[in-house]
């Protein structure tokens, strides 16, 4: 590899979240999604550059920001975006209250996948809605684990008068899952029949393991992209989420007007310097880098399957097709989501997430790991689980 991922970067000290919260200096922390790889070197470079100039004011967005994004998603994804359809903003969590504040009105429904990410909980109650879950199922198929939608739930669930949004997550954060095309239209078609809108978290868009391909939801059809509103930034992928940029992409004036108008109510339209010099250098110098990120990831999954199944009997790791975090199902332990986590941090001194951040029914049962570290330092945690098992 062209790229040293193997190398070992001292994180504490730095004001990093995941590491200097940790309880003890003893802590491995694979539990919050954040990579401890440096970004690729173009993105340092980039950032190094604009800190020499020494000034730091406010920012203005120009034009070669809009055309890495147009002409990343356009070759990368073969997804065509037109320059008037991006609002830039300081992140996709951000997005995603804009996007709910501009779509919906307090007391609506806002439809969700669960198990899933613990933000969309927290977005949809701060923006006065009410969350309604769709559990996924759990399938097997050639002895893979993974999950899939309930369609009849789904449906029974758009078809309920009070859900204008679908808040979607693609790749799905914590179950791993890559959505297809077929399964991409088919809930558009389903949202659509029912007057839902659907809001497209795709922050983890990049990070796909090998045999998968991510689908864009605005590139699926014309019908997918008019009742659609993307969100997706470099930050997840490149390890830049320090920086503070995202993107919501929109094909209707009408929506981007409402959404505009979020953006500022909820004060989010300002970016710093230095992300979108970083984003360009993402878009238009880093996808070697990226590439290779991926094939570590898939070392780095396929190193700890080998491990759970010779020393981890009561672990059932699920397919991972996108993102870092891999998902376990833990129900062997005899133990909940969150005793079990407790334990490993107790006795590992290895910090994971409990299933219930993610779902308090649909997430029991399950931890999720992050697997974006080093993978002498990855070896070192499941060593001390295996113990403690």
């Amino acid at each position: 590899m062209k790229f040293n991922f193997d190398e070992i970067v001292e994180r504490r000290g730095t004001g990093c979240v995941k590491w200097d919260e940790c309880p003890s200096d003893a802590v491995i922390p694979l539990w919050v999604a954040d990579m401890d790889f440096k970004a690729a070197p173009a993105i340092r470079e980039a950032v190094r550059q604009r800190a020499e100039h020494g000034v730091f004011g406010y920012t203005v967005v120009e034009e070669p920001y809009y055309e890495a994004v147009i002409s990343w998603f356009q070759r990368r994804h073969q997804w065509t975006i037109h320059r008037e359809e991006i609002l830039y903003t300081t992140g996709v969590v951000p997005a995603m209250s804009v996007a709910i504040k501009a779509l919906t009105m307090p007391g609506e429904k806002v439809l969700i996948l669960s198990p899933d990410y613990n933000c969309f909980f927290s977005s949809i109650r701060n923006n006065g809605c009410e969350v309604l879950e769709t559990c996924l199922s759990l399938c097997h198929s050639n002895n893979n684990r993974r999950f899939e939608v309930d369609w009849e739930d789904f449906e029974a669930k758009c078809a309920d008068e009070k859900t204008t949004v679908f808040l979607l997550c693609n790749p799905h954060n914590p179950t791993g899952r890559v959505w297809t095309k077929e399964e991409l239209s088919r809930m558009n078609d389903i949202c659509m029949k029912h007057g839902v809108k659907v809001v497209s978290d795709e922050i983890h868009c990049e990070l796909v393991m090998p045999g998968h391909t991510f689908q864009p939801f605005a590139a699926v059809s014309e019908a997918c992209r008019e009742n659609s509103v993307i969100l997706n930034s470099p930050s997840k992928s490149f390890n830049i989420a320090g920086l503070q940029t995202a993107n919501i992409i929109c094909v209707r004036p009408d929506w981007r007007r409402r959404l505009d108008r979020a953006i500022n109510i909820n004060e989010v339209c300002d970016l710093n310097p230095f992300g979108p010099v970083a984003l360009m250098a993402a878009y238009n110098e880093s996808e070697e880098w990226i590439d290779e990120l991926n094939q570590y990831l898939w070392g780095n999954y396929e190193a700890l399957c080998a491990f759970a199944k010779e020393h981890l009997p009561a672990w059932r790791v699920m397919s991972l097709e996108g993102t870092y975090l891999p998902w376990v199902d833990i129900t062997a332990t005899g133990l909940s989501s969150q005793a079990y986590a407790d334990l490993l941090l107790q006795e590992a001194k290895v910090w994971v997430n409990p299933g219930t951040m993610y779902g308090k029914e649909s997430g029991e049962g399950y931890i999720r790991l992050n697997i974006a570290c080093a993978r002498a330092v990855l070896m070192e945690a499941l060593e001390r689980i295996g113990k403690v098992e």
